[in-house]
């Protein structure tokens, strides 16, 4: 969907979902027992890769992502949201202390450019941030999200940083530096443990399509090129690849209707590196037809696993909610809306990045509170409740963490970003 952004004075969530990671450090590998690895053996476990529709690493322990998406690398701030108000080590900390252990990491091909300049940092609360920018300023926060055990999936999420794209190239942005661009990623962090992929292009749509074999909106196909390319380059790295709008006439969100995938799947050079995501939303986003079904919310496992979850039911390969979130997790159609889902992908053990960590997400808020400090504690109740419905896991004590340092369906929608959080309630259980 696209999105909307607010612009705080000087500068340019997981929500409940968290609610499915838990508050503490990144743990997050299951190993054959059914426990999950301490965070400090993490790293020893290798590059990940698929196993039917799990997600496993080297050993062959099952990991899950349970992520938030810090945007801002996309805007034309050039940098993540949020600097002008804190340090970026402290915010790193706090994502990690919340129980996350994956940030999606939106960025637009204009970031790469040498002629952008980042706004939006206080340079005396980040020194060491002073004449970096691009790809420099990048290869810092991805270097301190690893030293803190935290995943980076990396997002084409704009190839400008003015809008969104319906396909994965433009007029400015040809299909041939879509692919260069990620070439060049690829081996620019091959060997660095904290990259694990890449989210090929964010939310395909409007003439975006899947199996009819037009090379220049078949975004099945391009993702075969564009993924084959990245695995020449760097055959660690998981593809990531989306969903489009709408599917012989069935519409979803932007980037959240995989059912094309069944009869036409991405065949890539290396299968099991293959990770197929969608995006889903309420009603704070757009309202939908689905929203005003009589038996909603009760209508809505049916639609998701028609539309994205039968890849990992059926073993096909596994799923990631790349973004979803909302304002409300109370008990109106958006509330009801995010607690299904919620309930929904900790029931299938579906990895997710939450939309946003940042407030200013225009249609969905943050888990982040204005003051991009503290976290909505509303939305971390409802992850913590559902936590501890969780009944066959090992639990752990957690103590809370507040760090104060430093449609799409259909065509035109904003955007979204939520969820906030940091355990202040002493959630229990941060993996699965």
């Amino acid at each position: 969907m696209p999105r909307t952004y607010i612009r705080h004075a000087t500068m340019a969530v997981v929500v409940a979902l968290v609610v499915l990671a838990g508050c503490g450090s990144p743990a997050w590998l299951r190993n054959s027992a059914g426990r999950i690895a301490p965070a400090g053996q993490q790293a020893s476990n290798g590059p990940l890769h698929t196993a039917g529709g799990k997600l496993v690493d080297a050993s062959g322990n099952e990991v899950h992502l349970t992520g938030v998406n810090w945007f801002g690398f996309e805007t034309e701030s050039f940098a993540p949201h949020g600097l002008m108000v804190r340090n970026w080590k402290s915010m790193l900390d706090q994502i990690a202390l919340s129980g996350f252990n994956t940030i999606r990491l939106p960025y637009s091909n204009q970031l790469i450019d040498s002629s952008n300049t980042p706004t939006g940092i206080d340079y005396q609360l980040n020194p060491d941030l002073v004449g970096l920018k691009g790809l420099a300023l990048m290869d810092k926060i991805v270097n301190g999200a690893g030293q803190r055990g935290l995943k980076i999936l990396l997002d084409q999420h704009r190839p400008d940083s003015h809008a969104q794209s319906n396909l994965w190239y433009t007029s400015s942005v040809p299909e041939s530096r879509w692919m260069s661009d990620w070439v060049m990623l690829a081996q620019h962090y091959q060997g660095n443990s904290a990259v694990i992929g890449a989210d090929l292009h964010n939310e395909p749509h409007g003439a975006a399509t899947w199996g009819d074999g037009n090379a220049a909106t078949d975004w099945r196909l391009a993702a075969e090129r564009a993924g084959n390319a990245v695995l020449a380059a760097n055959p660690n790295w998981l593809i990531f690849v989306e969903g489009i709008e709408n599917y012989h006439n069935d519409y979803s969100w932007w980037g959240g209707n995989l059912e094309g995938a069944k009869q036409y799947p991405v065949r890539l050079s290396l299968p099991d590196h293959l990770v197929y995501s969608a995006h889903d939303y309420g009603p704070g986003v757009s309202w939908q037809q689905w929203f005003q079904a009589p038996n909603f919310p009760q209508n809505m496992p049916a639609m998701w696993d028609k539309h994205w979850a039968y890849l990992q039911s059926d073993g096909q390969a596994p799923v990631l909610m790349g973004e979803f979130g909302g304002r409300s997790v109370g008990g109106d159609q958006e509330g009801k809306w995010q607690r299904a889902l919620v309930d929904f992908l900790k029931s299938r053990g579906i990895s997710y990045t939450y939309w946003s960590w940042n407030p200013d997400s225009g249609d969905t808020g943050g888990i982040l509170n204005w003051d991009w400090k503290t976290v909505d504690q509303a939305k971390m109740h409802i992850r913590c409740s559902a936590s501890r419905r969780r009944a066959a896991l090992p639990r752990r004590q957690l103590t809370s963490s507040t760090h104060s340092a430093g449609n799409r369906p259909r065509a035109e929608r904003a955007v979204l970003r939520t969820k906030d959080r940091s355990c202040v309630t002493r959630c229990e259980d941060r993996s699965w």
